[in-house]
Formats: structure tokens, C-alpha cells, sequence
């Protein structure tokens, strides 16, 4: 069963706060050296702006790794997803993940439903699946009921149920309600607890295996299809200090995060 690795991995690595930024074929390249057999490139500036060579260069390493390539981005804007689909086409991805949702672009679910009737011709044409994340600011319902109402079969959900638990939604009822319509699975564990002072709550990412996600479960119910639908890791981890010292700290603390989580995901792989 494939599983790899998300850019929300290296999200502080790659940032222009870390002394020397990773490039997108560095966090390729990172990612087959733990292991990874998916590298998922999700909301990063260099695929929104991708170049024929970079493109190039990124299909050549992830073939010799024999890894297999994702894209990631948000909106239903129809040039944007049409863009996306040939970003996805020059790298050799087969899956595009997206969000209902952008900065500025909040479309009701009709409008959201005539946007991707526009495109997925073109996504069947190419052999390329779109999926939309399960993500707070849509409800399952929403989501499930728009992808159901287009019933297109390269048209399915990226599922992450510790994204749903900022709407109250419990993570069981999200892998239960969606599990026949998931294209990819982000695995990204989480803990939600009180504050200090019972003021709040917190929810935070975890290296898998610690938190509350049950993965067991997820597994079980999802049932993902290994030559189709893969599991792709993400984490975010809090910030250690913001002088060089503390974003150091947290890269350190990030780098030691992923390879931990993808072994832990390797070895949670029914045999």
C-alpha cells in the first residue's frame, strides 16, 4: 500500500525563515530516503508557479526512485483547476488535491458545482482524479453531498478527519460518512485538549501513534486501495522559537517528526 509524504511535512523547512530553505527536489529526494513512495507537493509557491523545468527535473527523480507524484492546491476556480490539471500533467501526477474554499473565493455550492461539471471533462480526458479535503470550513455533509451531486468518477475526497474536529465533527463519523468516496488519505495525528486554566481547547499535530487519531480504525473502514488511493503524511509543528535559534530547533524538531511518523506509518501497513 502506497505511502509517502506530504510538503506539509517540511512546511518549516521550505520556509524562508529556515537558514537555508529545502527546494522541492531536496524534500523528493528526502522523502525516498525514508522510505516514501508518494511525495505530495500541497500548496507550495514553486508548483503554483511551476516551470518546464523544474517539472523535468522532478519527473526524473521521482522515476528513478520510482516514486509516485501528487499535487496539491485550493480553490474551484475554473482556470485554476484547469492550470492545476496541467501542472499535474507535466509532473506525471494522477492525483490533484484541492479545497472548496480560497483566500478571497468562497463560492456557494451551486457555483461550486457548475465550476467542477466545467473541468472534470477535462480531468477524465487526461486520467487525472481531483479530490476536495475534508477541512472545517465545510461541513461533511457539504462536502460529501457536492461530490455526490457531480458523481463523476475522477472526482472524490481527500480524506483528513483531524481537520473536521475544529467543526465538532467526531473523527470516526468523518471516515465513516465519507470512506466510499476517498481518492487520497492524508494521516496526520492530532491531540485535543483543555488549556491551561480549562480556558479553551488546543488542537495540535502529533507525530502519529500519539495522539487521538485512530488510524486502526480509519484503515479498517477506508480500506484504501493500494494502486490508486494513497497515504500521504502530514504534521504541524509548533513553532520552538522565532529568533534562529528557535526556528533551527524547530526544523530539528520537524525532521525527527516525519521520519518517526513514516516508520510508524510503514509498520501500521497490514502485511
Amino acid at each position: 500500500m502506497a505511502i509517502g509524504i506530504s510538503t506539509y511535512a517540511y512546511s518549516h523547512r521550505w520556509s524562508p525563515a529556515a537558514a537555508r530553505p529545502m527546494s522541492l527536489p531536496e524534500m523528493l529526494a528526502d522523502t525516498q530516503a525514508l522510505g516514501g513512495e508518494v511525495f505530495q507537493i500541497c500548496d507550495h509557491p514553486d508548483l503554483e508557479a511551476l516551470t518546464p523545468e523544474l517539472a523535468l527535473a522532478l519527473r526524473a527523480a521521482a522515476a528513478v526512485g520510482g516514486t509516485v507524484l501528487e499535487t496539491g492546491t485550493r480553490g474551484t476556480g475554473e482556470e485554476h483547476l484547469l492550470a492545476h490539471l496541467s501542472h499535474a500533467r507535466a509532473l506525471g501526477a494522477r492525483t490533484v488535491r484541492s479545497m472548496v474554499f480560497a483566500v478571497g473565493d468562497r463560492p456557494d455550492p451551486a457555483e461550486s458545482e457548475r465550476r467542477l461539471r466545467a473541468v472534470l471533462p477535462a480531468y477524465e480526458a487526461a486520467g487525472v482524479v481531483l479530490g476536495l479535503e475534508t477541512y472545517e470550513q465545510v461541513s461533511t455533509a457539504d462536502l460529501l453531498a457536492l461530490v455526490e451531486r457531480v458523481d463523476s468518477p475522477n472526482l472524490g475526497i481527500v480524506l483528513d478527519p483531524a481537520n473536521c474536529v475544529a467543526a465538532l465533527e467526531h473523527p470516526r463519523d468523518v471516515v465513516r460518512r465519507l470512506a466510499h468516496r476517498v481518492v487520497c488519505v492524508h494521516v496526520k495525528d492530532f491531540r485535543f485538549t483543555r488549556r491551561d486554566g480549562w480556558a479553551g481547547f488546543t488542537l495540535a499535530s502529533c507525530p502519529l501513534g500519539e495522539g487521538q487519531l485512530d488510524y486502526a480504525d480509519l484503515l479498517a473502514v477506508v480500506r484504501p486501495d493500494p494502486a490508486r488511493v494513497h497515504q500521504v503524511l502530514e504534521h504541524w509543528v509548533p513553532l520552538q522559537g522565532t529568533d534562529p535559534a528557535g526556528i533551527a530547533a524547530t526544523c530539528a524538531v520537524e525532521a525527527d517528526w516525519t521520519a518517526r511518523s513514516l516508520r510508524t506509518l510503514a509498520e501500521l501497513q497490514p502485511s
